[in-house]
């Protein structure tokens, strides 16, 4: 939270961090006079029909977790990019990269030392679904990085084709320790549906992202609270945007909105009770502002990497959060679970005296 006319540390974060349908045809064989009438043909039915394969298996899906953990403790060690790279794609890695750029607009000595870490394989929760060929293959897990505690966060990770490899995408903290109810059949794999387009959910990921947003911007005033039932997560996001509106009293305005969200890929699993977790990214922006000329924002050291200490009249900045949401399959409000966020860039115009300098 910034103050005007005022330096002071400013959070790192404004939001809590850390991030096919097969279908059935009858076939009819043409055959001549000579055959008999032409009989039909019946291709095997949805019971004896072969189940679509597992994107990996549960051996392989751990071994992706563990070269995730490995390989990311070395990329961050040294904010290695180009590694990082190696295990990270889409969203998430945009906002890992964002916190290796804020730490280093950081003086050395403000620099907290690097800690390696692992997520906890015992006790992660895999939830791998069966796609048809063709699909874009990709899994979701529960995990913690702390062994013995329950976990407390969803990751995404997606196969990259174009370099073999699989990575993960997305992350989301979660609310609650108590984890979605994913349906899982006889062999423990989870069922894949349509993130978006899917008549058979209350809302798709596309809603829940004009939700989300709308819970920023309004306050949920328009879509947000029509589309979610009241969640700790959806609470938080409304009660941001209160503060944010009485933030700078008569001196300034602070206003949310939305900006060009680059990450539009999303992610759904069939839960117990018909309906679906969905995981999707949204962007927004925040917007701080003097009220008038004679008073400057001063930027907090943790926007040093993108504001360089210089006072400004107004700041924009950017954020890219990964959401989580339970989707019911009748017309109900949806939950949203948990979220995470982290700023992305920082702008704005220099108060004149500095201009010259910026």
């Amino acid at each position: 939270m910034r103050t005007l006319g005022a330096s002071i540390r400013t959070a790192r974060r404004t939001l809590p961090l850390i991030i096919g349908a097969a279908c059935l045809t009858l076939a009819l064989t043409g055959c001549s006079d000579e055959d008999g009438p032409a009989q039909a043909r019946q291709t095997p039915s949805a019971s004896t029909a072969p189940k679509p394969a597992p994107a990996l298996s549960t051996a392989q899906a751990r071994d992706v977790i563990t070269r995730y953990s490995k390989i990311n403790n070395e990329a961050n060690a040294d904010r290695d990019r180009r590694l990082l790279d190696t295990v990270e794609d889409g969203p998430l890695y945009a906002m890992s990269v964002s916190d290796y750029t804020e730490t280093e607009g950081l003086p050395a000595k403000d620099r907290e030392p690097y800690e390696r870490w692992s997520y906890d394989l015992a006790s992660a929760k895999l939830y791998i679904p069966r796609l048809a060929d063709g699909q874009d293959r990709w899994f979701a897990a529960a995990l913690s990085s702390e062994k013995g505690k329950a976990p407390s966060r969803l990751a995404v990770f997606a196969e990259q084709p174009q370099h073999k490899r699989w990575e993960m995408v997305s992350v989301v903290d979660l609310d609650s320790q108590k984890l979605p109810d994913v349906a899982l059949d006889r062999e423990g794999y989870a069922t894949a549906v349509a993130a978006n387009d899917n008549k058979q959910l209350a809302a798709d990921a596309d809603l829940l992202r004009t939700a989300v947003l709308d819970n920023f911007t309004t306050g949920g005033t328009n879509t947000g609270s029509k589309v979610f039932a009241p969640t700790k997560a959806s609470k938080r996001q409304v009660k941001v945007h209160s503060d944010a509106a009485t933030r700078f009293g008569d001196k300034g305005t602070s206003v949310f909105d939305e900006a060009d969200n680059r990450f539009t890929d999303a992610y759904a699993l069939k839960t117990e009770d018909g309906g679906a977790l969905v995981l999707f990214s949204h962007t927004h922006t925040q917007t701080d502002a003097v009220a008038h000329s004679g008073l400057q924002i001063n930027p907090g050291k943790e926007d040093r990497a993108w504001l360089h200490d210089v006072p400004r009249m107004s700041i924009r900045y950017t954020f890219v959060c990964n959401d989580a949401a339970t989707v019911p399959a009748k017309a109900e409000p949806s939950r949203l679970i948990g979220y995470t966020c982290a700023r992305t860039d920082a702008s704005g115009p220099p108060v004149p005296s500095w201009s010259h300098r910026a």
